[in-house]
């Protein structure tokens, strides 16, 4: 099985239903897929080996990750993070700004960042279409030594403030101002 996984942020993702579509019909996957595509529509999308779900609980798609001979996943950190913990065979599409997939394109810079650490991403069909046919080997390793940014920001916003000095509020015929 392969899990395609697109996230589930508002961003459709069009240009992987083209690619799902051609590859499927061309039969450059010849094995089931689950497709995990949040906002993205499927409404095109028809194959007997296909399964497609909005989105998935996380047990649930560490289940799936687990059956799956590869995974095709959006760059996500999050996403990339507990790929490279499993040690499976994975590649990244980021997002592009340019198609209207995200308003930026991090999810392009972080994919050429991991890609260092020998993360595999591509941004177009035919890589893709190699990636399938040869998938990489699963990541072996420790990407990330740094808590999660989710878990930073809530380690950083739970712990308690420090009190704020504020200079006393002075009124003057001009008007008001913090001296």
């Amino acid at each position: 099985m392969i899990v395609f996984t697109l996230g589930t942020i508002i961003f459709p993702f069009d240009r992987t239903v083209d690619w799902l579509h051609h590859l499927l019909s061309e039969e450059i996957i010849t094995e089931p897929v689950l497709f995990q595509h949040g906002a993205t529509s499927v409404a095109q999308l028809h194959h007997p080996l296909l399964t497609t779900v909005v989105s998935l609980s996380k047990t649930e798609m560490q289940e799936s990750i687990e059956q799956a001979s590869l995974v095709i996943s959006h760059a996500g950190q999050g996403s990339t993070r507990m790929l490279a913990e499993m040690g499976v065979s994975f590649v990244l599409l980021p997002r592009l700004k340019c198609y209207g997939e995200h308003i930026d394109d991090h999810q392009l810079l972080f994919a050429e960042t991991v890609a260092k650490f020998g993360i595999t991403y591509c941004t177009d069909l035919n890589s893709l279409v190699n990636y399938i046919k040869e998938p990489p080997l699963p990541f072996d390793g420790k990407l990330f030594d740094a808590p999660s940014l989710a878990t930073y920001f809530q380690k950083f916003y739970r712990a308690p403030l420090s009190p704020v000095k504020v200079k006393p509020l002075v009124n003057l015929s001009s008007g008001l101002y913090y001296d």
